[in-house]
């Protein structure tokens, strides 16, 4: 995986601090004080370190200046002082697979520039990268507006429309005509502000070469959500990350020809198969690693065609719009019926599967991918993403670390954000409980802090109530 990023990014988000926020933005502020002290808390770093207990943390002009053993560390006479006795503040979560649309139903999709920024902060999400886009120019425009303070939301890296191929199911992409096609998508979309390029279904080998060349020329970074292409030839050709997980690669699928799609069905029923400790996964496994290719996580998304998961929650069918929350439900239920699934068996296997990439020193990542039957929401996804990385078997304190410093080591932001650190800026999520122990609390938001300021997650999410689906 290549450290790939523009300079002018790094200047023009470490400028977000010093920013002016609107009155629509204040609305949702909950503390503001350019010097604050967060004390009695309990902090988890994010660097798969152990809790520490009764911690003070100082922020002054949008950066963590200090940490440590509360009554030690000297607190500034101008400070807001705010007890967080029984709290516990981790890193702001980098949302590694985090889009900006919703499935609408067939193969269009829409956007959800209002509710999703608004979800994804209150959820405790301060970083996203889109991951691919259906309407390009309203995430670089909503990006915008969120960098100078007239939208609240979480810090954005713009992936460019998918590069997909020809016999594409969504109407809203465009499909190549060749290696020339890729590139100069490539470069159109670089000059207007992505960071990020995402490879889909029906690209071939040559329009995926073309692709990673023209985004390393630019020092940008590619991922993929894969079919006609397997892991191995895409490690081979370059690529950065791949979305997903063992789910969508279909190399090891008997009937798999060059270049060319599978049926989906057919390929997952023969990766039920495989043994995720034998020598093919084992293989693919290592030649990842060696090529330096991450990996994205995005569990919630395929835990809902396991039939039975997961009990909805009442907070994710109040976010809904009354068609969306219907067809969602609705979805549910032929779920439940279909006989034979394969999701049960391969949502297992995924766990193992992700397991075994990091045991061999892979880079996983964390998302949550707002699309499937559309009970994956902003916010709520990226918790129940972390929920279910314990649920494969890692520690909570290594699930937090995978959605946090991981995210911010591959965006080639470590220095600023992913883990709690004097100098770093001050993304920060307060929960009631200890995470460190019970993962769900997770979802206990109490405040999030994006740049030393402090938001509300009740009032975001009751902003954006029974909107999702609609805008």
């Amino acid at each position: 995986m290549r450290r790939l990023v523009i300079a002018f990014l790094c200047i023009s988000l470490a400028a977000v601090a010093q920013t002016e926020l609107s009155p629509a933005v204040h609305e949702f502020v909950k503390i503001e004080s350019p010097t604050l002290a967060l004390t009695h808390v309990r902090v988890i770093d994010g660097t798969g370190a152990a809790a520490l207990d009764d911690q003070t943390v100082v922020i002054a002009d949008g950066k963590i200046k200090s940490i440590g053993k509360s009554g030690s560390v000297e607190v500034p006479s101008d400070a807001k002082v705010i007890d967080l006795s029984g709290d516990s503040v981790i890193p702001g979560l980098v949302g590694m697979h985090d889009h900006m649309f919703y499935p609408g139903g067939g193969a269009l999709f829409h956007e959800m520039g209002y509710s999703f920024p608004r979800l994804y902060l209150a959820g405790g999400v301060t970083t996203i990268r889109t991951t691919g886009s259906v309407e390009p120019y309203a995430d670089l425009e909503t990006k915008k507006l969120i960098d100078g303070g007239q939208m609240p939301g979480p810090k954005m890296h713009i992936t460019g429309p998918y590069i997909e191929g020809k016999g594409t199911f969504a109407v809203q992409l465009h499909q190549l005509t060749g290696p020339d096609d890729a590139r100069n998508t490539v470069n159109f979309w670089a000059d207007q502000g992505a960071t990020s390029f995402k490879i889909y279904n029906y690209v071939t080998r040559d329009e995926m070469k073309a692709t990673n060349d023209a985004a390393h020329a630019r020092k940008l970074t590619v991922t993929g959500h894969l079919c006609s292409v397997g892991f191995r030839e895409a490690a081979a050709l370059g690529i950065d990350d791949l979305e997903h997980g063992l789910v969508v690669d279909t190399e090891f699928y008997s009937g798999k020809k060059p270049d060319v799609c599978p049926s989906p069905r057919a390929a997952l029923a023969e990766l039920t198969k495989l043994d995720m400790s034998g020598p093919e996964i084992q293989g693919m496994i290592r030649d990842l690693v060696a090529h330096h290719v991450a990996l994205t996580s995005t569990l919630p998304v395929f835990e809902q065609f396991v039939p039975g998961r997961p009990a909805p929650q009442r907070r994710v069918l109040d976010a809904m719009g009354v068609d969306a929350r219907n067809d969602y439900l609705g979805a549910r239920v032929r779920l439940s019926a279909t006989p034979d699934s394969p999701w049960p068996q391969m949502f297992t296997k995924e766990m193992q599967f992700e397991r075994e990439f990091v045991k061999a020193g892979g880079l996983l990542l964390a998302g949550l991918d707002p699309t499937g039957i559309g009970g994956v929401l902003a916010g709520f996804g990226d918790q129940r993403e972390v929920e279910l990385l314990v649920e494969a078997g890692f520690t909570p304190l290594e699930a937090i670390h995978i959605a946090t410093a991981n995210g911010a080591q591959f965006l080639g932001e470590s220095q600023r954000i992913g883990t709690i650190a004097a100098g770093k800026q001050a993304d920060l999520v307060v929960v009631v409980g200890d995470p460190s122990k019970n993962i769900n609390d997770i979802e206990k938001v109490q405040i999030v802090f994006k740049d030393g300021v402090g938001y509300d997650p009740v009032k975001l999410t009751e902003s954006a109530r029974g909107l999702v689906g609609l805008r």
